[in-house]
């Protein structure tokens, strides 16, 4: 399975955010995309969504139109019903969506994979902190189970031992998906990522993983990040 991104451009009034990006991603891999804040990670990915419109650009999902019931978007910053409790909206998502789902597990058994403590599984959303809010978020999306999956910082919110378990999680779905995971932590991209692919002067660029082990390389890197902010 292959994610293809043809000529796609985007431009905010006078502002051009991204300029002619072609790019192939590939299915079993874990693609870190690294950019400054502001260097257009997130609008990347609302293009994709179909939450923004673009100038130009197609996207194709091994040859054929993208839809976007293929992608599943770990926002940063999550938005979940607080008036409901995590178990609540855990079973409404279930039954609005039983007969798209395979391998239906138990209720408990999905909290257990994002690792929710029975305590919290029946408080209101609206007293979780932003990483259990996160883990909700992230917890839908492998339900529904889309061929594309996009994060967006997904893990910033979150301490340092439930990081870890997100990391396990992510690269056990990577088998059949395609992942693409957003930030601007360069060691963190490294640790858990099979590809880095750099945002930079409105292009994406694929970076071999052995040159950023080098400081040379990575200084260069991190200098052609830096003279964004003088574009």
């Amino acid at each position: 399975m292959e994610l293809e991104i043809k000529n796609l451009s985007k431009n905010y009034e006078t502002k051009e955010v991204l300029k002619d990006v072609t790019f192939t991603f590939e299915e079993g891999k874990i693609y870190g995309l690294l950019g400054r804040n502001g260097a257009g990670k997130t609008t990347f990915f609302n293009c994709l969504n179909g939450d923004i419109e673009f100038d130009s650009g197609y996207f194709y999902l091994d040859g054929e139109e993208l839809h976007y019931k293929d992608i599943g978007y770990v926002i940063s910053t999550p938005t979940v019903p607080e008036f409901l409790t995590g178990r609540e909206f855990l079973q409404f998502f279930l039954d609005i969506n039983e007969d798209k789902i395979k391998d239906l597990k138990s209720i408990d058994e999905y909290f257990e994979l994002v690792k929710i403590e029975k305590e919290d599984q029946d408080i209101l959303l609206k007293e979780y902190s932003q990483g259990m809010k996160n883990k909700m978020q992230i917890l839908i999306n492998i339900i529904a189970n889309p061929k594309v999956i996009l994060l967006d910082e997904p893990l910033t919110s979150l301490d340092i031992v439930v990081q870890e378990d997100m990391k396990n999680l992510f690269k056990s779905l990577k088998k059949d998906h395609i992942i693409i995971f957003s930030t601007h932590i360069l060691e963190l991209a490294m640790d858990l990522c099979d590809e880095i692919v750099v945002l930079s002067h409105k292009q994406l660029e694929k970076v071999e993983k052995s040159n950023l082990n080098t400081k040379k390389y990575k200084d260069k890197i991190i200098q052609e990040l830096k003279d964004e902010i003088h574009d």
